[in-house]
């Protein structure tokens, strides 16, 4: 095999290595990254190998609306250790040994939404910002949001991390002072 045959081939195993490896998962769940910091974890988690490979060991599918996987080695992220995160849509968040979220959520200055049934949603929006698609040019909103929860499916647990998106301006609206997406954290 010529170098010129294994320069692509190389290419293409070490990009999604690096992209990986700046993966910090405490810091996307404590929503202390951006929108494109997330988007680097699909690809990572949209194959079960490479998830392994970056010590994220899927585990069976409890809840039809997440996945959950457990680490290689325990994180810390709110001040308490974890070994499982569950990825729901664009939020990633740590599974926590905690039956009641309150505290946390006093903790973390959550706006509670939601707490009767045995059920308990809080959040509060961290950053909302107008930013341009680089690509594109297309206006867009950046949207960072912490929360904590519970899911009936886990009981004595509580899900706490970090929802991160980008929508389209409201019909009829555009930005204000946009920045390029991922710039700016």
């Amino acid at each position: 095999m010529s170098l010129r045959c294994c320069l692509p081939l190389l290419c293409a195993f070490a990009a999604p290595s690096a992209l990986a490896s700046s993966l910090d998962l405490p810091a996307l769940i404590e929503c202390r990254q951006g929108v494109t910091e997330h988007a680097a974890l699909a690809p990572l988690l949209a194959d079960p190998l490479k998830a392994v490979a970056h010590g994220l060991q899927p585990l069976p599918q409890g809840n039809q609306f997440m996945s959950e996987y457990r680490l290689a080695s325990p994180i810390t992220v709110f001040g308490q250790q974890t070994e499982r995160v569950a990825v729901a849509g664009a939020s990633i968040m740590a599974v926590l040994d905690q039956a009641d979220p309150r505290p946390l959520a006093r903790q973390l200055a959550l706006e509670t939404g939601y707490d009767q049934d045995g059920k308990f949603m809080a959040g509060r929006e961290l950053v909302s910002r107008d930013v341009t698609d680089p690509k594109t040019g297309e206006a867009q909103i950046e949207s960072i949001i912490l929360s904590v929860s519970t899911v009936a499916t886990h009981p004595g647990k509580t899900l706490a991390g970090c929802t991160y998106s980008l929508d389209l301006p409201a019909e009829g609206e555009g930005p204000t002072a946009a920045i390029p997406a991922g710039k700016g954290h």
